[in-house]
């Protein structure tokens, strides 16, 4: 059969393939297998976060031969390399929820030196827990080659007692567990059965939230994200994604055409319209970031307050992923966004057109159970929203989708924690009191160091029976299934200075989601009178610490590099 012929003389991979000077490079090839017709052409990294560590990245490793099999057909040679993941379902509630952000920063960094190490001249890469999506999608706009993002897929939902279950119930069981409502034996059933399949957490957690993000920034085919793990339809949309990214080679289409100022903007309004994870106002600035944009958690919040929540997804609603995809998808969502004039249409996507010209050739329309009519929304502002005051100058953020208007308001006395571990046991030996507003510090981005999320203590709350009679305030995170009246990303966090830091049990403070303000009722006087001194950190060696001494604001994204405005190159023009 007669190959395609590319020119590689301004791609990455002339520098190991091109010329006499390359023979010893061009003689590791031969010995893996590779022909020399393979070797003259387009190499393309196929980059996965294929392990052993929880169901999210399991069947990636599958996924990634279908992708190999794409690049093939469009006349490209395949290079599968993996990275790193932390799985925060199994990272969370202990010190291992430190290493989880800042994998995502790994995942980005190992991602780059590969592709720069090796000079690929495209990317597919996969993805399929919480922090390796923004991680993968960062590297490919970071390296601004042409770059095709596919989801792994999420979970199958578990059933119990004749209904769906995610893992979100298992924790939300172990706090009624600890308040005696359940017993031994019924815990360890619902484990048992709440995860059935491979695949990443199937409610509108951070992963989902960052696949929905994915179709809606242009990077990944439009409806790749949807289908479960274990559908075999994932592989034809794997094979796809090899086929994409070739044509995208060949038209020179880079990650940075994709990802601009409006597909930032596109994305936000499908986190906010789905009653998206929070952990989405961290990863679109980071994103941004890499492209040079400012783009930071006022932004995104901007737009999650006047984007109306029509999906009805858990874990403020009723559907997981799977539900959604079966009426439509991302695709579907986006169409009902258009009619009130909310997509920006121009954008180019990973199909190589634009987003208006793919949103022409979608036939589905809102069901009115998983995807309302637009025109007739759940609420009429975003399921997640921003809040600024004289306790969060910088920011802070709250998901308050399946909230009414009166649980968005609340009032009431600081009980204080120094930590999530403090937190947890407070809870669980029920030392806090109705009506009082939780406060855990020191689990910023550097204070923690690791801005862990808070999915054990909140899950307790709800297991209690406790979720909406009290708040929690963080300068962590929360998970995607967090429920109830919890903000996080308070800053500046409590080790930068933070009046988080300054807070002490008794203090009042206000929470309104409905008017964007959280206040305590202090003076800015009496706040700087107040002296705290952060807690000392036992991370005082290696990629934590590292960590810990590179990170910034959290309404930037918490990232730790300059990013693209300061950039004296771009990778693939090298």
């Amino acid at each position: 059969m007669l190959k395609k012929k590319f020119d590689k003389s301004n791609l990455p991979s002339r520098h190991v393939t091109e010329g006499p000077a390359r023979a010893p490079h061009r003689s590791y090839y031969y010995a893996m297998g590779i022909s020399e017709e393979e070797i003259a052409q387009p190499f393309i990294g196929v980059a996965t976060c294929w392990n052993e560590a929880a169901p999210c990245n399991i069947s990636l490793n599958r996924q990634a031969q279908a992708v190999k099999m794409g690049v093939k057909e469009g006349f490209g040679t395949p290079r599968e390399f993996t990275t790193i993941t932390v799985t925060d379902g199994i990272a969370m509630g202990h010190e291992g929820m430190r290493s989880s952000l800042a994998s995502r920063e790994a995942i980005a960094d190992t991602v780059e030196l590969t592709m720069r190490g090796h000079c690929y001249d495209a990317i597919v890469g996969l993805a399929g827990c919480d922090k390796s999506l923004p991680g993968m999608m960062m590297a490919m706009v970071r390296l601004n080659v042409p770059s095709v993002f596919i989801y792994g897929g999420s979970i199958m939902p578990g059933r119990y007692e004749g209904r769906d279950v995610t893992v979100q119930d298992v924790f939300e069981a172990v706090g009624r567990h600890q308040a005696g409502q359940n017993s031994d034996e019924e815990l360890r059933a619902l484990e048992k059965v709440a995860c059935p399949s491979a695949g990443a957490c199937g409610g509108q957690f951070t992963a989902n939230t960052m696949a929905c993000v994915s179709e809606a920034i242009g990077l990944a085919l439009l409806n790749s994200s949807g289908a479960p793990a274990p559908y075999e339809s994932r592989d034809a949309y794997s094979t796809a994604s090899g086929l994409a990214v070739m044509e995208l080679l060949e038209k020179n289409i880079r990650a940075r055409d994709v990802v601009t100022r409006k597909s930032l903007e596109n994305a936000a309004r499908v986190v906010a319209c789905t009653g998206g994870s929070t952990n989405a106002g961290l990863h679109l600035p980071a994103i941004a970031h890499e492209a040079g944009i400012d783009f930071d958690l006022d932004d995104v919040c901007d737009i999650f307050r006047d984007t109306p929540y029509f999906v009805d997804l858990k874990p403020g609603g009723q559907f997981v992923a799977k539900d959604l995809y079966e009426v439509g998808g991302v695709p579907v969502v986006m169409k009902e966004l258009r009619k009130a004039g909310l997509i920006h249409e121009e954008c180019i996507t990973a199909n190589g057109v634009t987003m208006g010209e793919m949103l022409d050739t979608v036939e589905g329309d809102a069901d009115g159970r998983v995807i309302y009519p637009i025109e007739n929304p759940i609420t009429k502002t975003g399921g997640v929203v921003g809040l600024k005051g004289n306790l969060a100058p910088e920011g802070a953020i709250v998901k308050v989708a399946g909230m009414s208007d009166e649980e968005q308001v609340f009032s009431g006395p600081a009980r204080v924690f120094e930590c999530e571990e403090d937190a947890f046991e407070g809870v669980k030996a029920r030392t806090y009191k109705e009506g009082e507003v939780l406060v855990i510090r020191n689990e910023g981005p550097a204070s923690g160091p690791g801005m862990r999320e808070m999915l054990a203590t909140t899950a307790a709350l709800s297991g209690q029976g406790m979720g909406k009679k009290v708040a929690l305030i963080t300068d962590g995170r929360f998970s995607g299934a967090t429920r109830g009246f919890c903000v996080g990303h308070v800053g500046p966090e409590s080790a930068r200075g933070g009046p988080i830091g300054k807070l002490q049990d008794g203090d009042m403070i206000t929470i309104n989601a409905l008017t964007g303000e959280i206040s305590v009722d202090l003076t800015d006087e009496e706040i700087e009178a107040r002296v705290y001194t952060p807690r000392e950190s036992i991370y005082t060696s290696g990629a934590i610490w590292k960590f810990a001494k590179l990170v910034g604001p959290t309404r930037l994204g918490a990232v730790t590099h300059p990013g693209a405005k300061e950039e004296k190159h771009i990778y693939a023009d090298l």
